[in-house]
């Protein structure tokens, strides 16, 4: 690439020619509320830097001012927030987001403002907030720690701040399947892909970059004798060509999981202000492939010296990127501080964009393999960097020529590489030390995947293109493709010579962790007071636990480590990664399984019908069930279910019972079954009967109760309560299968089948005789309570008709198929208009069940027996059933048990509230004087108070007794009186009239 110092109007450190940037394509955006522009092509980071912008955020510990380090995912320091309003997304990195016009970008982790941050008096204190300080302070006095420690602590916590309201854009989720997956579209991942997609496999490609072509963007060269960005746009044209090749840009791969399963994000629509209509922003692919080369490269990690922290102290592999990719010059007179031949050749870069070279420092003192005439070398090593926080003025070099300072507003440094080994962790694979390199190259990777190129340490171009080749056609072969894979392209192996140099030991601040504000002098303190272990050094100074997970710090600071404790490096060893290696947003995880999708919804058969008469939703488990139906003129939802309950008093009303679990039960031996899994007989029920029963766990615990129906000698129908209709067919098939196999009797759910609503009332006989056919006797003496049968409607439909009440008033319930809910709804509307018939919702049924102490879901709890719930006598003594003998131990049979009782506050007008504990009178609310709670309450409308239902110790012997409600949450305590659950009708003369 050849540039030009002449610069774009406007950018100032935009190079006037050169770069992979549309400058026919100019963008605006704003960084702190000023404008700047950039061009198509950019980077957030690259435009900032185009716009000679140093300074971009504030380290999260002593809020120390930091620029851009790196151009890549593994950024630590330029984290913002990008967008506004509900799209606003925190800790974004600047080096991977896409330029678009009207971008807006907000620096954050300070205040009041970026250059003058009140935070950064932390640093001050910094002798203070040492490793593991968060162990050693605080500590006194006590009572500051809730008053003062903590609140403070818990404000200062955290990087950016969340949109925190919904998120507007959408997700997807999606599955593929290849014969080979790659990762990385760099030179390993392209001769990787090309030699399996030659060879017939099926690939898909990845790269979490918006093109390919890895650091061939950036450091360019010659493959097979032309220019390497010639062959690049050869290699792209190729697989575009090739049916069998997918290629995935902007697609990251964060998760290696069992069976050759990958986690992938794609990000779709990240690189525009929002997503177009009807598209969405990311989707979380899940790919399965049978093999999987990682060709994602390596990572260029810093020198440990005072001062590599200032703004435009950068890896040298990010200025050759910025000059080389973006034509941005990231100084005008540039340093360099490295110790390996590969940070050289940023040398070249910044010759040919027309910048000085100020010098090159190399402990090696002496030049790389290559033309560097006219370059001064400084044999040592960089001991301070002088400037503020629009960045570097000048680097201090102690060299053999004693100590020196160079004027230079920009210093590249180069570690060394550490090659991107996280993918090969992820199934706990340790990796091993390659002394030649001075680094970590993977070992023990996943069954099936296969590390190669700078990933695997081999860092040439020329090698990075023979083991990607070799790796795709291996792969190919290994999953069955039988074509050719065709030639490895070739490049020259450049020289990668390298003296490890970890940490420049001088006076001063010299981090390890960035974003973390972590020092060389942290990680010596860790030892010293014991904390060797590399599990041990992370969690005690944090290293590595920042957003980057520690991708430029973790091998540094593991040397350090190494160094204070006399070990070699490899004896020391490193901890490993975790998926995701990339931050995924919990939208892309949840997909379209969020808001009213977060879960399956069920409908009932009357749920369209329920809507347009404007019904009130609410969730039980998947159901939507209708909850009220509101009238104009009513102000709130108790006023609504008031109204309701009242018309089914005094009138008729319905409710649509769908939800509530249905079970054929069929065969010869279907009522010595249910003998077995109900406490009461079931095989003496007439046929044209149904019968309340009750089921117990084998420990002896209600597990569910609903009423049981003889259809015929050998057909029942169960009905359940709706949220254990899973777990009851669960059970029975269990008990059918396992338990006795030898019974005849067939099971199946039938709750989808059939639509069936609870018509309650003292005129219900009135709406039912205008619904049947005028044949049918819907007598009390023709059709008895708990009564059961077949009747004809007067349309000719058979509908089924069971005469049970769960309100205590005379009540039916109607079945029909499920596809005539509907209409069956509108139908019930239309028969009982002459009776002034009223829909009801969930919240009146439970009003009513509670006025007729009818227990439910709060009493049937998971730990209360039949006794508890007064039902006791209901248990069978002629039969054994399913939790008999467990349910007569000791503890479930004392005396002293919580049952259920009626509750009632002293003062009508006092609101008593599902939860509040029961105290005798005088008692002081505590452990020892707790007897038990509230567990259902609801207002009467027929008592005209609050009342409730309760569980409490004795409590079927002290009716009449006053005692207090303790609600803790509110901090209230009343007086309320212990009577019969039954409040309405307790004689059943409504009922059975």
């Amino acid at each position: 690439m050849e540039g030009s110092t002449r610069t774009v109007a406007g950018q100032s450190h935009r190079l006037g020619s050169g770069g992979q940037i549309d400058r026919n394509a100019p963008l605006n955006f704003t960084f702190d509320g000023k404008t700047m522009t950039g061009f198509a092509g950019d980077t957030l980071a690259s435009a900032l830097v185009a716009n000679g912008v140093r300074l971009v955020g504030r380290s999260f510990k002593y809020h120390r001012p930091r620029g851009i380090l790196t151009a890549g995912p593994e950024e630590p320091n330029a984290l913002v927030e990008l967008r506004t309003g509900a799209r606003r997304e925190a800790n974004t990195r600047a080096t991977t987001a896409e330029l678009y016009d009207g971008l807006v970008a907000q620096s954050q982790n300070r205040w009041p403002s970026l250059r003058n941050d009140l935070m950064s008096v932390n640093s001050l204190f910094s002798p203070i907030f040492v490793a593991g300080f968060y162990y050693k302070t605080f500590m006194w006095p006590a009572k500051f720690w809730e008053a003062l420690y903590e609140p403070a602590i818990r404000r200062a916590a955290g990087l950016g701040k969340t949109a925190g309201i919904a998120d507007p854009d959408h997700y997807d989720k999606a599955w593929a399947h290849c014969d080979v997956l790659v990762v990385g579209g760099g030179a390993t991942g392209l001769a990787a892909a090309l030699a399996a997609g030659r060879a017939g496999a099926r690939v898909i490609i990845c790269d979490d970059d918006s093109r390919l072509g890895g650091r061939l963007l950036s450091d360019g060269g010659e493959i097979d004798g032309i220019d390497a960005l010639d062959w690049l746009q050869g290699a792209i044209a190729e697989l575009s060509s090739l049916p069998n090749v997918r290629i995935m840009t902007r697609t990251a791969v964060f998760g290696v999981y069992d069976g050759g399963d990958f986690g992938v994000l794609e990000r779709v629509n990240d690189h525009l202000p929002q997503p177009p209509e009807h598209q969405v922003r990311q989707r979380l692919w899940r790919i399965s492939a049978k093999r999987s080369i990682v060709g994602a490269g390596a990572i260029e990690r810093p020198i440990v010296f005072p001062g590599n922290d200032r703004p435009a102290v950068m890896m040298a592999s990010a200025v050759r990127t910025y000059v080389n990719r973006f034509a941005a010059l990231p100084g005008k007179r540039i340093a360099l501080f490295v110790n390996n031949d590969d940070g050289w050749s940023t040398v070249d870069a910044i010759r040919r964009a027309g910048a000085e070279v100020a010098a090159v420092i190399d402990p090696r003192g002496k030049a790389a393999v290559g033309d560097y005439s006219g370059v001064r070398v400084v044999q040592g090593v960089v001991s301070d960097v002088g400037g503020g926080v629009d960045g570097v003025s000048s680097v201090t070099v102690n060299g053999a020529g004693g100590i020196q300072k160079i004027e230079a507003d920009c210093l590249a440094m180069s570690g060394g590489w550490n090659p991107n080994l996280a993918l090969s962790c992820f199934h706990r694979g340790k990796p091993a030390w390659r002394d030649d390199i001075a680094a970590f190259v993977p070992a023990n990777a996943p069954t099936g995947m296969t590390m190669a190129g700078a990933a695997n340490g081999d860092l040439s171009l020329g090698a990075c293109l023979r083991t990607g080749h070799a790796a795709g056609a291996m792969a190919a072969a290994e999953a069955g493709a039988k074509g050719k894979a065709g030639n490895a392209a070739k490049a020259s192996d450049e020289a990668f010579a390298i003296k490890p140099l970890w940490h420049v030991q001088v006076k001063g601040k010299a981090f390890v962790d960035f974003q973390h504000d972590v020092t060389a002098s942290d990680v010596q303190l860790a030892q010293r007071e014991g904390f060797e272990s590399v599990e041990h050094l992370k969690r005690y100074t944090t290293l590595g636990m920042a957003t980057d997970q520690g991708k430029t710090s973790n091998v540094t600071g593991l040397a350090i480590m190494a160094d204070a404790v006399g070990r070699s490096i490899a004896d020391t060893g490193t901890t490993v990664y975790r998926p995701p290696y990339a931050p995924v947003a919990i939208g892309a995880l949840a997909g379209h399984n969020r808001d009213e999708n977060f879960h399956a919804t069920r409908l009932t058969p009357s749920h369209h019908w329920a809507a347009e008469r404007g019904a009130v939703f609410v969730d039980t488990g998947l159901w939507k069930r209708a909850q009220w139906f509101p009238l104009p003129g009513e102000t709130d939802w108790l006023q609504s279910v008031t109204r309701e309950v009242l018309a089914v008093r005094n009138g008729v009303g319905f409710c649509d019972v769908s939800t509530l679990g249905k079970v054929d039960v069929r065969g010869a031996d279907a009522g010595t079954f249910l003998d077995r899994v109900y406490i009461n007989a079931f095989a003496s029920l007439a046929v044209g009967k149904a019968r309340y029963g009750l089921m117990l766990r084998e420990d002896g615990i209600v597990m569910d109760d609903g009423t049981t129906s003889r259809l015929a000698e050998d057909h029942y129908l169960m009905t359940t309560t709706t949220a254990k209709a899973g777990p009851v067919m669960q059970h029975l098939e269990f008990c059918r299968q396992v338990l006795w196999p030898e019974l005849d009797v067939q099971l199946s759910s039938a709750t989808d089948q059939w639509a069936q609503f609870s018509i309650a009332g003292p005129r219900t006989r009135d709406l039912l005789q205008a619904l049947v056919d005028p044949s049918e006797d819907m007598s009390n003496e023709g059709f008895p309570f708990m009564g059961v049968r077949t009747v004809k409607l007067r349309g000719g439909m058979d509908a089924r008709l069971f005469r049970i009440s769960f309100s205590g008033e005379m009540a039916f319930e109607i079945a029909v198929p499920a596809r005539y809910g509907g209409a069956m709804a509108r139908n019930l509307m239309i028969a009982g208009e002459p009776f002034g018939v009223t829909p009801y919702g969930t919240e009146a049924l439970g009003v009513m069940r509670i006025e007729k102490g009818h227990v439910a879901g709060p009493e049937l709890n998971g730990t209360t027996t039949a006794g508890d719930l007064g039902l006791g006598k209901m248990a069978s003594k002629k039969k054994d059933f399913i939790g008999r003998v467990l349910s007569q131990r000791e503890a479930l049979t004392a005396p002293d048990r919580q049952v259920v009782v009626g509750i009632r506050p002293l003062d009508k007008a006092r609101r008593l509230r599902s939860g509040a504990h029961i105290i005798p009178k005088g008692g002081i609310p505590g452990p020892e004087t707790d007897q038990g709670y509230v567990t259902s309450v609801c207002f009467s409308p027929t008592q005209n108070q609050w009342l409730g239902l309760g569980l409490v110790s004795h409590g079927a012997e002290r009716h009449g007794e006053i005692v207090k409600a303790h609600d803790p949450l509110r901090n209230e305590t009343y007086d309320v009186e212990l009577c019969s659950p039954v409040f309405y009708d307790p004689e059943g003369v409504r009922q059975r009239a």
